[in-house]
């Protein structure tokens, strides 16, 4: 008996060894795959690999074939995608503590879901990852966004996402979307136009740029009035005396956080992978 207890305890300390030799491995090299992607342009993604194709009438199409590096990206471009996304990309570290702390508690305060992932989330879950709404998906995110942050610049990761991300049904890549809504290069889009496709990226199945419904043009209206404070460059005309109070309503701007503000909201990111969740079911 004794006999046979010995045996099973080094046999479950064995299969524990080749797990966790798996587990490291498989660390490893996920680790330098991201590594490695900080100069290699992906050719998919896990989206572009889940998109029902045959239901659009397309072709999976190899991304690289449109991709437009960092240099010929616009500089309106980039900060469209901040200002409507990620206003404070530049600062953070992957996840936006700030940001998940004032979603919880406008959530507390009035009941309404708003959306906190960043845009290195957001490479994270296009480039590895599915929509799947669990809490085991939004965990395994954060963690791949950290990643992507310690390997990559901030630069290298709007490249990334300018180039998978989806702009509209099946409009993967900002100039596969600019060359269909515009006629245009990525490289020669107006602001006014990079603000209108920031407006779809929370919902690009649902929304799109041209023909720019009520939503797209207020919507990128605000973001151009954002993109403003952001830069401090003009990209809206002066409102006249007369019209001034209707059409400068206040940005919203997320406030700075220090170290400790950083530390003590790590616990609130359980409760934001929920909001996350439901924000998704709202979106879908």
């Amino acid at each position: 008996m004794e006999k046979q207890s010995s045996f099973t305890s080094k046999s479950w300390r064995w299969y524990g060894k080749v797990v966790g030799g798996v587990l490291l491995g498989w660390s490893f090299w996920f680790c330098l795959l991201i590594f490695l992607m900080r100069w290699v342009n992906p050719p998919f993604t896990a989206f572009t690999l889940q998109q029902n194709w045959e239901e659009l009438s397309k072709e999976r199409y190899n991304l690289r074939e449109s991709w437009v590096p960092d240099e010929q990206l616009p500089d309106h471009l980039k900060l469209a995608v901040i200002a409507s996304e990620d206003q404070r990309f530049r600062e953070h570290w992957g996840l936006d503590m700030a940001a998940i702390d004032k979603a919880l508690e406008e959530r507390e305060r009035s009941g309404r879901v708003r959306g906190a992932s960043t845009i290195t989330q957001q490479v994270a879950k296009n480039l590895f990852l599915s929509p799947a709404q669990t809490y085991l998906r939004k965990a395994v995110e954060a963690g791949i966004a950290i990643l992507i942050e310690l390997f990559w610049t901030k630069d290298r990761i709007l490249e990334v996402y300018l180039n998978i991300a989806e702009f509209g049904p099946g409009m993967f890549g900002v100039e596969k979307a600019s060359q269909f809504y515009y006629g245009r290069s990525a490289s020669q889009l107006t602001p006014k136009q990079s603000a209108r496709m920031a407006t779809v990226l929370p919902s690009p199945k649902r929304i799109e740029p041209e023909p720019a419904s009520d939503y797209v043009v207020q919507r990128s209206q605000w973001i151009l009035r954002n993109m403003q404070q952001l830069s401090g460059i003009r990209y809206l005309p002066k409102p006249k005396p007369d019209t001034m109070d209707t059409l400068n309503p206040k940005p919203v701007f997320l406030d700075s956080v220090d170290m400790k503000a950083i530390q003590d909201s790590l616990g609130t990111y359980l409760d934001s992978i929920l909001m996350e969740i439901q924000l998704d079911s709202v979106n879908n």
